[in-house]
């Protein structure tokens, strides 16, 4: 178990499964249905199977790539740890339980479940022919609010796209930093990334560009009276925004030293104090 854990990277479900909690909670506040330990447990089972899946995925596809890159050579598939059979059949089982799973949520679930795997499964193909790879990511993780707001209400609205677009562009904006350390083993195994086409500076830019249009995203939603947000919601995005902007400080084009402190530990604390901030002021609305 500990090393499947290692090969998802379990920890990193903290990026996206707040923002699943906003979409929950955001329909609960916005709509007349009522809360259900039941859907709220069929929630999060659908995000850690959906990411188990793509993530697993990514690592199979990714394998021979990984095991010539000095950086990821060490990862569970190609250091031998996990044979990549079982990678295969850990992402199909994951796969089967996500739509098993939305089976008993609802029937938009149910029917729009294999259109979301089709979008995280997709993104591990994408580095092969486009440098906006980083924004099929974002994509991916970005379904997160409108999921959990089907989940409750089995409908559409508008609130929670501003949600997914805040998350696209903000997981986006952060992959791209992330991908700045392996711009050069990406030209050279002819992958794709923006810090491979555009370099380090204007990936960086990129990156604040996507970032502003992140904060943009999430305070729209205080301009829609159903939201009834308040202080509180505020501020948590004056917090997100700090930590963004700390983000951008720790990466220079030319100092690449603190790209995982940027990339895990910033955004892992920038998702979870949003959310908190979210659902406290929800709680106390």
């Amino acid at each position: 178990m500990k090393k499947y854990l290692s090969l998802v990277l379990f920890a990193h479900t903290i990026f996206a499964m707040p923002f699943a909690f906003i979409g929950f909670f955001l329909a609960l506040t916005t709509t007349n249905n009522t809360f259900s330990w039941t859907k709220l447990l069929f929630m999060v089972l659908c995000m850690v199977f959906a990411r188990n899946s793509a993530m697993a995925f990514n690592r199979y596809l990714d394998r021979d790539f990984d095991a010539k890159n000095p950086r990821t050579k060490v990862r569970d598939i190609p250091a031998g740890r996990i044979p990549a059979k079982n990678a295969l059949i850990f992402t199909i089982t994951n796969c089967a339980l996500f739509i098993f799973t939305t089976y008993f949520i609802n029937t938009i679930c149910f029917y729009l479940s294999p259109v979301a795997l089709a979008v995280v499964l997709g993104y591990s193909f994408t580095k092969r022919f486009t440098p906006l790879c980083h924004l099929i990511l974002g994509l991916g993780l970005g379904l997160a609010p409108i999921g959990a707001y089907l989940v409750v209400t089995g409908e559409f609205a508008l609130l929670p796209i501003f949600f997914s677009l805040a998350v696209l562009c903000w997981v986006s904006g952060f992959d791209i930093i992330y991908a700045l350390q392996d711009d050069e083993f990406d030209r050279n195994a002819n992958l794709y990334s923006i810090p491979s086409a555009l370099g380090r500076k204007n990936a960086l830019l990129i990156s604040s560009l996507l970032h502003v249009l992140c904060v943009i995203f999430v305070a729209l939603p205080l301009f829609f009276g159903n939201s009834g947000l308040g202080w509180l919601y505020i501020t948590g995005i004056i917090f997100f925004i700090g930590l963004l902007i700390y983000q951008h400080r720790l990466v220079k084009p030319d100092d690449l030293s603190k790209v995982t402190l940027a990339f895990g530990t910033t955004n892992g604390i920038a998702s979870v104090v949003f959310a908190t901030f979210f659902l406290l002021d929800v709680y106390f609305r």
